[in-house]
Formats: structure tokens, C-alpha cells, sequence
């Protein structure tokens, strides 16, 4: 049965696989300012972009994180990783309370959880080649692989799918497809133990991204990597997931197995999602359709 939210993330029982990530009543509120006097601006409010959630990841499993646009899902995995200065709550990665690390004490926790950004045309520097954005990681967490670092790159670029001999190229004479294989590249570079997807293929052409998917999974699979995949394409996320949890409006409203939480959601809002989720039957499509009517309504009301 799919867990009704109640934002208290799960306790792992004896024996079970190792816990990468756990977060606790986690907040990012975005101060609103209004002029005051003269120069001055005062506070009048806040956004609440993530509002209390919790959450857990294990070893080797991908949770992925799906709603609408502005719910609040990027925001809150940028803030997991420390990208963003959280306004409250608990994260631990790999056993490391990182909630209150700032400056060069951050560079550690770099190592252990990377992400990869949904563009991967603004995700890279123009002016480095490939080589030097996919080496960046070993410059500067001061890693020497055996056999050196351009070895590791030329290693690293064979195995997302790129030819090694492009090594000195820069990114505008990529693909996007083959620009993102370089962002997954360098974000897997030292084996981290969390990596945040953040739709990692909502900016790439339909036929590129199950390509993209598949070496995501050929990943995980080789260097048991744990994801937190944020998306709002539900097919894609299932097809990842091993489960799911739906935000809505800065909050986790529905958390469980990915087929439970598709086959008997609970939640109103988990299911307007799926009634949203387009069908090639014009006759079920219409009952769709009356269907997120009504669901428009109990949201509304609620």
C-alpha cells in the first residue's frame, strides 16, 4: 500500500542495504522584499519552495521525485546538495550531517554527491574543452587515478558513449545528447555515492533521451549509484524509479513504490497527474478529461 504522507522518513530495518541519503523536515523559504524608506527594502513575506519534507535513499536505489512545474522539486534537490543554503531542516549523505557545512568544508561532500543539470547547454563551460571539463573533478579534489587523469578521461568519455579522440573539442560542437553524456561524464568521475538527476532529459530530443536512460542505468548498475530523479514525465520516471514521491507545492504529498503509487494513488494531486498522463485512445482520453475536472474541483476545495 502506497504511504500517505506524513513526512517522516521511512526507519531502515536491520539488514537492509546501506542508507546514502536522509532528509529531515527540510525548508528553503525565498524572502519577498518590498522598498521601504528611501534605499531600504523590508521583508514581507516568503516563498516556501520546499516546505518540510522527508525523505531516504538507499544504496543502489533510485527514488524519483515528480509534480509540476514550480512545486518546488528542483529547488529541493539543488538544496540537498548544498547548491542552495537550506532555511531549515536535516541532510545526511553517507552518514555525514551536511545541513550547516559552508565554504571549503563542502569540498568533501563534492566527492559524494554530484548532479546532472537539466540543460546540458548552459551545464558547460564554452570556453573548456572536453577534456578539461571532464578531468575538472580530479584537479580539484586533487585525485590521481592510476595511470593518470587524461587516461581516466579518455576511460570516462568511451564509457557514456563519446569518442576519446574528441578530447581537445569544446562543447558547441556537440549534440545536446552528446553534450549531457559529457555533464553525466564528469559527474561520475570520482564514483560518487548520490547523484541528482535533475531532468536530465526534458531539454533532449524524444529519440535521444531513451539512449540517455539506458546509460543512466548501465551506471548504476557498474558503480551502485544511488538517484534522486526529478522529472514531470511520469512515463520516464516510472520507467526509472524504484519509487516515487510526489511534491506539491513545496511539500511531499504521496510517497511509495513506483507501481503502487501508479496503479492506486492516493492522494488527490498524485491523481490529477496520472489523469493528465496523455493515452492513444481518443474514448479514454475523454473520460480523462472529465475525470481531471473533477479532480480540479476536490483541489480546490481542499
Amino acid at each position: 500500500m502506497t504511504a500517505a504522507l506524513d513526512n517522516a522518513a521511512p526507519t531502515p530495518t536491520e539488514g537492509s542495504a546501506k542508507e546514502i541519503l536522509r532528509v529531515t523536515d527540510l525548508r528553503k523559504h525565498f524572502p519577498v522584499k518590498a522598498r521601504a524608506a528611501g534605499l531600504f527594502t523590508r521583508t514581507v513575506g516568503a516563498v516556501k519552495a520546499v516546505d518540510g519534507i522527508s525523505l531516504s535513499l538507499n544504496q543502489g536505489e533510485t527514488l524519483g521525485l515528480v509534480g509540476e512545474s514550480g512545486c518546488g522539486k528542483t529547488t529541493a534537490g539543488r538544496t540537498i546538495l548544498r547548491l542552495l543554503e537550506p532555511t531549515s531542516g536535516q541532510i545526511v549523505i553517507d552518514g555525514q550531517d551536511v545541513s550547516t557545512l559552508k565554504g571549503t568544508k563542502l569540498l568533501p561532500l563534492r566527492r559524494k554527491a554530484q548532479i546532472i543539470f537539466q540543460d546540458p547547454y548552459n551545464a558547460l563551460n564554452p570556453r573548456h574543452t572536453v577534456g578539461a571539463i571532464i578531468s575538472a573533478p580530479f584537479e580539484v579534489q586533487g585525485v590521481k587515478p592510476q595511470g593518470g587523469i587524461k587516461a581516466a578521461v579518455h576511460d570516462l568519455m568511451e564509457r557514456v558513449g563519446l569518442n576519446p579522440e574528441h578530447y581537445n573539442r569544446y562543447p558547441n560542437e556537440f549534440s545536446g545528447g552528446q553534450r549531457q553524456r559529457i555533464g553525466i561524464a564528469r559527474a561520475v568521475a570520482l564514483r560518487p555515492k548520490l547523484i541528482v538527476c535533475d531532468e536530465p532529459v526534458s531539454a533532449l530530443d524524444v529519440s535521444i533521451q531513451a539512449q540517455i536512460l539506458n546509460l543512466l542505468k548501465d551506471l548504476q548498475r557498474d558503480f551502485g549509484l544511488t538517484y534522486l530523479f526529478i522529472a514531470h514525465d511520469l512515463a520516464v520516471v516510472r520507467t526509472m524509479s524504484d519509487r516515487i514521491a510526489v511534491m506539491n507545492r513545496g511539500k511531499l504529498v504521496e510517497i511509495g513504490p513506483a507501481e503502487e503509487v501508479y496503479t492506486t494513488p492516493r492522494d488527490e494531486y498524485t491523481k490529477a497527474l496520472l489523469a493528465a498522463v496523455p493515452v492513444p485512445d481518443p474514448r479514454a482520453m475523454k473520460e480523462r478529461k472529465v475525470e481531471r475536472r473533477k479532480l480540479r474541483h476536490a483541489l480546490a476545495e481542499a
